[in-house]
């Protein structure tokens, strides 16, 4: 019983796992298997600690700035400007095809005709 214990004093020690089991990463009872078999002060946890601490980036922008960024994109002007760019695609693709030139081709001078 004093594991039990101890996992809850972890769990409150480290909030950051309530996030996990509450998106569907993992479930408690996973997280009590990790514990029971690695113990609390194990590399396999920071993964999972500090979410908010730890400031995974790409460039100077951390992920948390860029999926902020991306709620804020309004999906209406992304897709207006998504036809309008297919229309001038197909603009320029209409300017690249060439009329075919006329097919007629003169007969010969001295060609006869069989009646």
């Amino acid at each position: 019983m004093e594991k039990k214990e101890n996992f809850k004093a972890f769990v409150r020690n480290n909030p950051s796992l309530i996030d996990y089991v509450n998106n569907g990463t993992k479930t408690w009872q996973q997280f009590y298997e990790m514990y029971d078999i690695y113990g609390e002060n194990n590399s396999i946890w920071n993964k999972y600690m500090d979410v908010d601490n730890k400031s995974t980036t790409v460039g100077d922008t951390s992920l948390k700035d860029l999926f902020n960024m991306i709620k804020k994109v309004d999906l209406e002007s992304v897709r207006k400007g998504a036809e309008g760019l297919q229309k001038a695609i197909t603009l320029f693709q209409g300017l690249g095809t060439r009329i075919p030139a006329n097919t007629y081709q003169a007969r010969p001078m001295y060609q006869h005709f069989e009646d």
